[in-house]
């Protein structure tokens, strides 16, 4: 296992593990999902660099156009959740409340 692969590999890792752990902010999780999404960005791009194709050079430019995407999309469900409960505590979301 190369140093890079080995870095990217628990970069991953430590941010699904932030992910899976630390459940108590709907900001942690969210940073935690954008730390896994720029390992994923970094390593497709290491990874259509290498292999010297053409046929992979749009998938990491996918890959950030979802990951800005998701993003967007939980920056906007964290306004949302701290306007109606008034914190983003993921201990107060509760879905039989709605």
């Amino acid at each position: 296992m190369s140093p890079t692969h080995f870095a990217f590999s628990s970069t991953f890792l430590l941010g699904l593990m932030g992910l899976a752990f630390h459940r108590t902010h709907l900001l942690s999780a969210l940073l935690c999902l954008e730390a896994m999404m720029l390992s994923l960005f970094i390593a497709f791009s290491i990874w259509t660099l290498q292999l010297n194709s053409t046929n992979f050079s749009a998938s990491p430019m996918l890959m950030l156009a979802f990951s800005a995407c998701e993003a967007g999309a939980g920056l906007a469900l964290l306004v949302a959740t701290s306007r109606t409960h008034g914190s983003d505590r993921l201990q107060n979301l509760n879905l039989l409340q709605c």
